[in-house]
């Protein structure tokens, strides 16, 4: 799933070499965090959240095959979840 993500985001982004993907693992959930350049934010975001709820469905169909639920988060530069 990350190399997946990872596919999408650097795609979108103008600096695709400081996107940092991370996986938190459970035993039915999957937590991917996910941080890109400032500048960048709003590009995985999208108009009214457009692209981030594109990409948020792409992994719940993927992960549903799988039998596992996923949550993508956007971080911010310090670290915590983005409003």
């Amino acid at each position: 799933m990350k190399e997946f993500v990872a596919y999408i985001v650097k795609n979108l982004v103008d600096h695709p070499d400081k996107v940092q993907i991370n996986e938190i693992g459970g035993t039915q959930t999957l937590i991917i965090e996910l941080s890109v350049e400032k500048s960048d934010i709003g590009k995985i975001i999208g108009k009214k959240g457009k692209t981030i709820n594109a990409i948020r469905t792409l992994l719940m169909s993927v992960a549903s095959r799988n039998g596992i639920r996923i949550n993508l988060e956007i971080l911010e530069e310090n670290g915590k979840p983005a409003e």
